[in-house]
């Protein structure tokens, strides 16, 4: 969440190889979309650029769009923190719609915030089609906690808590505040449901939209990493859209035993009935991982 671009930056500088190769259109590939968590931004070479370029590296002829939301990588670093997420998800949808290297179709990759945004396209954006979503630590069920955001002094964090606590679901910062919008309190469930902007209605807990339910239920895969040792993401069990039960703070529960599974809101138990839904772990914090990991256990999915 918050602390990605430390931890982002700490981690992939090890996936950092000189030298990048020069873009030849290759019809056999299937073009990569990537989306950057809080913090960070598009374009930045010590983080995803520097994923970028193992891509391009790893699948000669591939290519690989990520996503600015913004004029310039300042704002796309900005709008992370303050624009209205269902903003930012129309601008993916828009960029991805314009862009003709596209059409075919496209996997996806989101880190921390990121995933659960790529999954709102997925889900509302089906043109051009997305084939894989990969969900790097994202939080699908939401938080209820803000730790190590990054850094105990910064003043982005500090103003990010202060808000959180005055109250997440005031209309003013839940459009102003990013996270506010996928903060999920088990204590104010009726509250949550009633005025969260952006994760309530994409885990169609207010109603069902048959079309989101129907869009993602097209993908070829839905792969969710979780980082067993993350002490940024609250509680960890939402990487792999688990959660806290409701009504108190303490103990979670599993995808497959929250309402959103047994209910098929999403089509979610549908999809890991077939085989489409996959979970892995590393053993690492919040987005860190090797370069030999994601090689191993990423790559596959990109390479369909």
């Amino acid at each position: 969440m918050a602390a990605c671009f430390v931890y982002f930056l700490a981690t992939v500088s090890l996936l950092f190889v000189e030298g990048s190769p020069v873009f030849k259109p290759n019809n056999e590939t299937t073009p990569v979309v990537l989306w950057h968590g809080m913090g960070d931004s598009c374009c930045n070479p010590l983080s995803m650029g520097s994923i970028k370029r193992l891509i391009e590296q790893q699948i000669p002829g591939v290519y690989v769009l990520s996503l600015m939301i913004g004029k310039n990588v300042i704002e796309d670093t900005e709008n992370g923190f303050f624009m209205e997420v269902n903003e930012q998800v129309a601008m993916a949808c828009e960029k991805l719609a314009k862009d003709p290297r596209l059409q075919g179709g496209y996997n996806a990759m989101g880190f921390s915030q990121g995933a659960q945004f790529l999954r709102a396209v997925a889900q509302r954006c089906p043109n051009p089609p997305m084939k894989t979503l990969i969900s790097v630590g994202g939080q699908h069920q939401g938080v209820y906690g803000f730790p190590r955001c990054p850094g105990e002094t910064s003043k982005i964090c500090d103003f990010i808590r202060e808000a959180l606590n005055a109250g997440a679901y005031r209309d003013w910062i839940q459009k102003h505040l990013v996270q506010a919008e996928y903060w999920h309190d088990p204590l104010n469930e009726d509250l949550y449901k009633e005025h969260s902007l952006f994760l309530a209605d994409i885990n169609q807990e207010r109603v069902v939209n048959e079309t989101y339910k129907k869009n993602l239920q097209q993908l070829e895969k839905f792969v969710m990493v979780k980082f067993l040792n993350d002490s940024v993401v609250d509680p960890v069990d939402t990487e792999w859209f688990g959660f806290l039960k409701m009504g108190q703070a303490k103990e979670t529960e599993t995808l497959q035993e929250s309402v959103i599974y047994k209910e098929d809101r999403l089509g979610l138990a549908a999809m890991d009935k077939a085989g489409k839904l996959v979970f892995l772990k590393t053993k690492g914090d919040h987005l860190q991982f090797t370069r030999e990991w994601f090689i191993e256990n990423l790559l596959p999915f990109l390479r369909s």
